[in-house]
């Protein structure tokens, strides 16, 4: 593998060492994490990008901030785009299936999902509002025409396929712990308009609609034996419409390297963070034991 020829030494340890790269107990040590999930996970535009273009993959995203954290091994296998289907499918029709990456000796997976199966974002855009109120129309009052609320029906229709994936990687990493990973706080109440051209009562339906989602992945995520980080509070007080320095979302225009509505690196720093701070790692387990 390293084009070196190193002699044959005779000890089972030094032979292990020589078969394997690594001595046998550094290689039971090792803490094996698997990243899933969309945008919202991946990173599009955070510096640093992975050699894996298709994905607008970042190598500072909360999956890598929180495998530095906790001493992890990772395989991000978070694409940009990505629904439910992509756990079992093939994004981009040469991609491997997300599930691919999970096996028996998976120790952590986190799970950030739904936000493409619902168009969250798409729908957030077709809230956005050059003029003030009247001109123009508003989101709210078309997705919940006639008394009903069409993202929260999406979200209603998403929650099967969210407990089949549930099940799925529970059975390909019987071993694992799973995190399942909410959304954050995008807007605060009554937006920012015209800092980011969304009426106040759009901005409060869309953010509303990101709770409702996380609110479910929660609640599924519990019933399933999973855990749950919920960003909402950990973006509280950084959303979209504070300072540069400040905010852990961008807006539609970015004051930071980050996809506009996307998180930022100071975001998945933050995200990371709490992510390695709710689950059992490498130490918390060595201690169980």
């Amino acid at each position: 593998m390293l084009g070196l020829r190193l002699p044959v030494i005779a000890g089972v340890g030094v032979m292990a060492l020589l078969t394997t790269g690594f001595p046998a107990s550094a290689q039971e040590d090792v803490f094996e994490y698997v990243a899933m999930g969309d945008s919202a996970a991946a990173g599009p535009l955070v510096p640093g990008p992975d050699p894996n273009l298709l994905c607008f993959r970042s190598t500072m995203n909360y999956p890598q901030v929180a495998a530095a954290r906790l001493g992890a091994q990772l395989k991000d296998v978070t694409c940009s785009g990505a629904d439910t289907e992509d756990f079992s499918g093939r994004q981009h029709f040469v991609l491997p299936p997300q599930y691919d990456a999970l096996s028996p000796s998976t120790d952590l997976v986190t799970v950030t999902i739904g936000g493409n199966d619902v168009s969250l974002v798409q729908a957030a855009v077709s809230c956005l509002n050059a003029l003030p109120e009247p001109v123009g129309s508003s989101c709210a009052d078309r997705f919940t025409a006639d008394g009903g609320d069409e993202l929260a029906e999406r979200i209603d229709e998403f929650t099967p396929d969210l407990d089949a994936a549930l099940d799925e990687i529970a059975d390909r990493a019987p071993n694992a712990e799973i995190v399942v990973v909410g959304y954050g706080t995008y807007l605060p109440p009554g937006g920012c308009y015209p800092k980011e051209p969304m009426w106040a009562r759009d901005a409060d339906y869309i953010q509303s609609s990101v709770d409702r989602l996380s609110a479910r992945l929660g609640e599924r995520a519990r019933a399933h034996g999973a855990k749950f980080v919920d960003l909402g509070p950990v973006s509280e007080g950084h959303d979209v419409c504070q300072a540069p320095d400040q905010k852990y979302f961008e807006g539609v225009v970015p004051t930071s390297w980050a996809a506009p509505l996307h998180p930022n690196g100071r975001g998945m720093t933050a995200f990371g963070n709490a992510v390695a701070d709710a689950v059992s790692g490498p130490q918390q387990r060595v201690e169980a034991g």
